[in-house]
């Protein structure tokens, strides 16, 4: 629901094509739907929760009764969100956005999402460092774990996620994929939003790629579920599901 998202800004921003697009996705195979209203590609600027909720609430009213998730950093939007029927909060944050954003979870007895981001939006891409990327992003999400459970939310309510694309290389990223099991032996579901990333147009040869195919994108999927990625991150549904029900029949 922005006019500026990385891949699919204005697509949806209004309501009824964004209601629409949601009951597709749950059609084509998808457990949730995320609905955000503020962009957080590399760069981009934030915006009121005036005018977030402004973009989310028609779709979430419209979509009331399907599996939603509200993905937004500030708790008077999560909070309206989960009125609405929203059943996980996805804070690109990690709870460090905003104070009251764990009690609002908390008190809903809601599904969360914690991501990794090395800086903001705004200026993460700006040469990301690490010294050993995927133990660091695991350091980190397992103190925000720890964090939100300190909160009053339950650690079976919370899943991982390690940030592709925020604030990480193309290099880092394809790094944190390959070694997926430092994240999973956190011991909560890993979530994994590879699609149509940069780094996949980047990898293959368009070094100022801002999106990846299609096809890059399924085989970052294929890749992080086989390392033991519980969650997919998808733009393209039918086409995930049908990759991963084929993924999963050959693992056994």
């Amino acid at each position: 629901m922005t006019p500026d998202s990385f891949s699919d800004g204005g697509i949806h921003l209004e309501p009824a094509a964004a209601a629409a697009a949601g009951r597709r996705m749950v059609d084509e195979g998808a457990a949730i739907v995320d609905v955000g209203g503020e962009s957080t590609r590399p760069g981009s600027e934030g915006v009121s929760a005036a005018e977030e909720l402004r973009r989310v609430v028609p779709v979430l009213e419209s979509l009331h009764g399907f599996p939603i998730s509200i993905d937004t950093a500030k708790a008077e939007v999560a909070r309206r969100a989960l009125e609405l029927g929203a059943e996980l909060v996805n804070d690109v944050t990690a709870l460090r956005g905003d104070p009251q954003m764990a009690e609002v979870v908390a008190e809903s007895g809601a599904y969360l999402c914690l991501m990794h981001m090395q800086g903001e939006p705004r200026t993460m891409q700006q040469n990301p460092t690490y010294d050993d990327v995927a133990s660091e992003v695991a350091a980190f999400l397992e103190e925000r774990l720890r964090f939100a459970v300190d909160a009053g939310i339950p650690e079976d309510h919370i899943a991982l996620d390690p940030g592709i694309g925020f604030g990480k290389t193309v290099q880092q990223n394809f790094e944190l994929v390959r070694r997926l099991d430092v994240l999973t032996a956190l011991g909560r579901p890993v979530v994994v939003g590879f699609s149509r990333k940069s780094s996949l147009g980047r990898i293959v040869g368009d070094a100022t790629a801002t999106t990846g195919s299609l096809a890059a994108s399924i085989a970052a999927a294929v890749a992080a579920y086989e390392r033991g990625a519980t969650i997919v991150r998808a733009h393209d549904v039918r086409e995930h599901v049908e990759a991963l029900t084929v993924a999963t029949a050959v693992a056994g």
